[in-house]
Parts: structure tokens; sequence; C-alpha cells
């Protein structure tokens, strides 16, 4: 039986794939803020409700020790994100470094909080995944690339913050060659994060979180895909 975790899943994607990978066979644990929340949508489907807070250290350490006092994970997937420019409403020049570092601190140091905390269980896997839900946004190639949504794209915190994680991911990749960890790009979905303008429903979105989970232990890592194949960084 495969355990799996998922950051930041009593709703939109998170939600969506905790449905699917228990369709799948996987024992799930929703991850949520909220433990009323967590604890509703995890009924929902059938999974496991955890409370976990991706910016609080504490929170993160007190999860990691229920899941493990269950028996441990095979499946991490760091999918709580945040926006606070309006899906890139604000002008640039209001972007303060406070903004910056809310948004890193879930975005980025949320998942380097919660990777540590867990490296310990994953390492017990015999076949250990990590997925990171990244965005297109992230990609530099792109990003410089006229004719494209994120050279388009005005905003400052989400996307940056989305680069990272595709650095850290190549990182932890690299460190551990035993685990598939990967980036994911799921797409303009539409979901609480953009206000729901996503041109995307959650089914279509949660496609390669789901394939990705799921991966084979000699699949790749260290990548960064879409629904259809490779992105470039």
């Amino acid at each position: 039986m495969t355990t799996t975790l998922i950051t930041g899943a009593n709703k939109g994607l998170g939600f969506e794939t905790a449905r699917r990978l228990i369709e799948a066979g996987h024992t799930v644990y929703v991850g949520s803020r909220d433990p009323e929340r967590g604890r509703i949508a995890a009924a929902r489907v059938g999974a496991r409700a955890v409370t976990l807070d991706v910016t609080d250290d504490t929170s993160v350490e007190a999860a990691a020790k229920l899941i493990e006092a269950d028996g441990g994970l095979d499946v991490l997937i760091n999918n709580a994100g945040i926006d606070v420019e309006g899906n890139g409403s604000l002008d640039i020049a209001d972007i303060t470094a406070d903004m910056m570092r809310e948004v890193f601190d879930t975005n980025v140091f949320g998942v380097v909080r919660v990777l540590h905390a867990f490296l310990p269980l994953l390492r017990r896997s015999t076949a250990p995944v990590v997925v990171n839900v990244s965005s297109s946004l992230a990609s530099l190639t792109r990003s410089t690339t006229p004719g494209t949504p994120a050279f388009t794209y005005p905003g400052l915190t989400y996307p940056t913050s989305k680069t990272a994680v595709n650095r850290l991911t190549v990182q932890y990749a690299k460190a551990l060659p035993g685990f598939r960890i990967n980036a994911v790009e799921p797409g303009y979905t539409a979901t609480d994060l953009n206000a729901h303008a996503g041109t995307q429903t959650v089914e279509q979105g949660a496609e390669i979180i789901v394939r990705m989970a799921r991966i084979a232990a000699d699949g790749p890592t260290g990548g960064y895909f879409d629904a259809e194949g490779p992105l470039p960084w």
C-alpha cells in the first residue's frame, strides 16, 4: 500500500489529487491548515486528515510524527501555495519585500520545511516520490519568449517563488538519487488561487500531479513537466 501526503489538500487541485490517488489505491493524508476543513475534505473522499501549516515548524513536525506513528510515507506532494498579487494585478512598484517574504514562506520555505521533516520517513520507503507543484510561469525560457503567457504575466512574487521551487527540485533530486523528485505544471486551472479565472478544470489540472505521484522507480527525476511532457527551464 502506497501512503501519500498532500499539503494544501482540503480544496482545489490538492483535493482532486487526493480523490484520484485514493481511487488508485493510495492511502492519502489530506494536509490542511484548518483542522475542520481538513476533516470534512478527508471524509468526503475517504482520506485521513492531518493538520499541517507549511509555514509553521511545530505544525509540520507534529504532522510528521503522526504519520510516522501510523506507519510511514511513500509519496509527498508539495501542493500548498499562495499568491498575494491578485493574479498579477498589482503594479510592480507596489510590491514590497514583506509581500515577497509572505509568498516565499509558503511556496518556497514551506517546501523545504516539509521536506526537512518528512525526509526521514521517505528514506524508509522502497520507492520514495516527491512532487513539487510549480507553474509554467516559473520557466525562465518562456518568461523571455514573446508570445507566451509567462512572457506577458506581470506578477513578481508568485512566478519567482515557483522558479525557486524548480531549483529546489533539481538540487534535492541530485542529492537524493534514490528518490523520484519532479516539479509539475498543472496548467491554468480554475481554483481559489486565481479567483477561479483559470481556463481548465481541477480534473484536468490534477492529471500531471497524479501521474508523477505514481511514477515508477525507474522514472525521471529532477524534471519539470506538464501534461504534454517536459517543460523548458
